[in-house]
């Protein structure tokens, strides 16, 4: 019995070693995450999370646009394709012809927001005007009621789902004028708008701050209740996109599923955005 005990007690000092010792041995995952710039806080607030939870799991993220995440999931370059949009149909038969089958797994609602320099006095604009300054029919701020000064109007590049979402909600599709400027991610837009009293451009909710103000769309504020409830003109969902649905367990089926948890939902709520379960 003496032996016994001691082999009892010998295992019980060697567990959490041996414990670590597996843990240390198994194999290591790799996630890749490819898009949009909108969704990457919360993309990398979810990998930052993840490896946290899992020592075998590291997460890469790239901020390069929802059209070159669609791309790269084609591609097989990523896992996770993030878009501030839905897959166009042809990006979706690109995959498939590939041999990928896109699977979209909404994450959070987001809205599309119209912001100035806080100088501007102009508090709201209706879509028509808003189409009209993109279009270069308006160019000065006086006259949408605002101060004798030109427009300096800021677009995203045409590969980012943001742009998508505006150029459809409120352009109808129509060419944007050629003064317009394009910027590659939302920060810059925003940068240009900070240090430029006539500059407009349309960011996502999560990069709206002090340095900035965001405009009343056809009389609504954008704030998380006007998007959860779809008020506010212009909403739009955000998502992940897989190569089928992920094994259910999996770190690629944690991470797509994440937003559901509460962590998660902290997280986009921290961010900026609205969880899904506001909608």
């Amino acid at each position: 019995m003496k032996g016994l005990a001691t082999v009892a007690l010998l295992g019980m000092m060697l567990a959490p070693a041996l414990t670590a010792a597996v843990a240390q041995d198994a194999p290591r995952v790799h996630i890749q995450v490819q898009g949009s710039t909108t969704v990457g806080p919360i993309a990398d607030a979810f990998k930052e999370a993840i490896e946290r939870q899992d020592r075998n799991v590291s997460i890469t993220v790239n901020k390069t646009g929802s059209g070159d995440g669609a791309a790269a999931l084609t591609d097989s370059r990523c896992d996770i394709a993030t878009m501030s949009r839905f897959m166009h149909e042809k990006e979706f038969k690109d995959a498939v012809a590939k041999g990928v089958l896109p699977v979209a797994h909404a994450v959070a609602m987001d809205g599309v927001c119209v912001i100035l320099n806080p100088a501007n006095t102009v508090t709201g604009l209706t879509i028509e005007q808003l189409r009209d300054i993109y279009a270069g029919r308006i160019t000065h701020w006086s006259q949408v009621g605002g101060p004798n000064l030109a427009i300096v109007p800021i677009s995203r590049d045409t590969s980012s789902g943001t742009y998508e979402t505006f150029h459809e909600l409120v352009m109808n599709r129509q060419k944007m004028a050629q003064n317009v400027e394009y910027v590659s991610s939302n920060p810059q837009a925003k940068a240009r708008v900070e240090t430029t009293s006539g500059a407009v451009a349309y960011v996502g909710l999560g990069f709206v701050d002090a340095k900035v103000r965001a405009l009343q769309v056809n009389g609504v504020t954008p704030t998380r209740k006007t998007i959860a409830s779809g008020t506010y003109p212009v909403s739009r969902p955000l998502f992940m996109f897989t190569n089928g649905y992920p094994t259910l367990g999996s770190p690629l089926h944690r991470f797509c599923t994440f937003h559901l948890t509460e962590a998660g939902q902290d997280i986009i709520e921290d961010k900026g955005f609205v969880p899904l379960t506001d909608y």
